[in-house]
């Protein structure tokens, strides 16, 4: 009933009880996790459980901001090999991050850059990072669009004037734990403003867990918690939010699937 959009099943954080994180997930009516990995161990890692579970974990791969200056010649390559060999739903995540800077911003923009064509040429969606980077992550996907881009914006901070131009250009939004924080005003005004239609839910665990299980380590079975406060905010019941964003999941995700 809910698809967990953005977590990284492979970080640390999991290692010792990641099947009972799976069973909690399944138990709270999760009917699937898109995973995303970060690195080459990470792909490799979240193919394995895309085989172990085979229909509900599934992978997309990309290279983070942060980590933008380990872009090189044969990351091109990799990433089509995966993808024309089918073990990928998505491409990222990718994007830009200039709250650290942990690596460039041109360098930034050149692998975004990358990844949007990738993504294109591969026919699959990207799944789009932007972190105080707005007005450059706009001008990036409209230079870039060659009229084939599908994705969505993952971990939605609240900018609408980002949000605004990501509807224009025919992607999604996606929100995750941060709101239900006090102080995310500006995020739960956008998620009343964003139609249901082009919404997402994601934990991007082990982060940004809820208000409720705030300090801990998040996962993905505390994404019903996102779908009841945008239903709150909708003035909509928690059924109707998680049909809805599961169905636009598959829309993006699964797009075979979506038109059964």
């Amino acid at each position: 009933m809910y698809i967990d959009t953005h977590a990284h099943l492979t970080f640390p954080e999991f290692e010792l009880d990641l099947p009972a994180v799976i069973e909690r997930a399944k138990a709270a009516r999760l009917e699937a996790i898109i995973n995303i990995a970060l690195d080459d161990e990470a792909v490799k890692k979240s193919l394995k459980l895309s085989t172990d579970y085979p229909g509900y974990i599934f992978t997309g791969a990309g290279l983070h901001p942060h980590e933008a200056s380990e872009w090189n010649d044969s990351t091109y390559e990799k990433f089509s090999a995966l993808a024309k060999e089918h073990k990928l739903v998505a491409i990222g995540e990718t994007g830009l991050d200039y709250h650290y800077k942990l690596s460039p911003p041109d360098q930034q923009k050149k692998v975004f850059r990358y990844f949007l064509q990738i993504a294109q040429e591969l026919d699959l969606p990207a799944v789009i990072h932007s972190r105080e980077a707005a007005r450059d992550t706009i001008n990036i996907i409209r230079e870039e669009n060659k009229g084939k881009l599908k994705g969505v914006l993952h971990c939605f901070a609240g900018d609408m004037e980002l949000g605004r131009a990501a509807l224009e250009m025919g992607l999604y939004i996606s929100f995750t734990g941060n709101i239900t924080y006090p102080k995310a005003i500006e995020i739960r005004n956008a998620a009343k403003e964003i139609p249901l239609e082009r919404i997402m839910i994601e934990t991007d665990c082990p982060f940004l867990a809820p208000q409720q299980f705030r300090g801990q380590r998040n996962e993905p079975s505390f994404v019903v918690k996102v779908a009841a406060k945008i239903a709150e905010l909708k003035g909509l019941s928690g059924e109707t939010v998680a049909i809805a964003t599961a169905e636009n999941a598959r829309r993006l995700f699964f797009p075979r699937e979506a038109r059964r």
